[in-house]
């Protein structure tokens, strides 16, 4: 997820991972620049509140977004808003990294790719969108021959087979 603000309206589309507390705090740590190991408290107080703020940095805040099969979906953010925020143009490698996301978790074809992220604030009249719609039709094709991040980055590899330490953490397309 690019940026997450849980006070805009609309939905935002996302992709979530099963992964155990140690594991999603791990991922945290690396996306805050801080060693890993982190507080496990943290983590805990996000899902018993629904937020949790570690710092003033970005992705240094926790936040409970829903739950699903019962169990707690969290990711983590800036603790600005967005209207705070300097938008900048999303460098081509990371905008088809979301396009794909959009196509293999949500199935999306070519069009609504494209709608999506040329609406998405630092693409939105920064990006041509015939350029958007050209990475649209790349994910949808790489997909249609089998590739795909899921094919090149294992993810939670390492499963717990306790249930209750479990998570989901949802990362992608923002």
């Amino acid at each position: 997820m690019a940026f997450y603000d849980p006070d805009l309206p609309g939905r935002a589309a996302v992709r979530g991972y099963l992964v155990t507390v140690e594991q999603f705090a791990d991922v945290a740590a690396q996306e805050m620049y801080r060693p890993p190991g982190a507080d496990l408290d943290l983590i805990r107080v996000a899902v018993e509140t629904g937020r949790a703020t570690l710092g003033p940095g970005r992705y240094e805040t926790l936040l409970r977004v829903g739950t699903r099969d019962g169990l707690p979906m969290l990711t983590f953010t800036a603790p600005h808003r967005a209207s705070e925020v300097d938008w900048a143009s999303p460098a081509p490698v990371y905008l088809g990294m979301l396009a794909r996301g959009l196509r293999e978790a949500h199935g999306w074809g070519v069009a609504r790719i494209t709608g999506y992220l040329a609406a998405r604030p630092g693409v939105r009249g920064r990006w041509p969108r015939t350029r958007v719609r050209h990475l649209a039709v790349e994910a949808v094709a790489e997909a249609g021959r089998g590739g795909g991040h899921r094919d090149r980055v294992p993810m939670a590899s390492a499963l717990s087979s306790v249930r209750s330490r479990w998570i989901r953490a949802p990362r992608g397309c923002g």
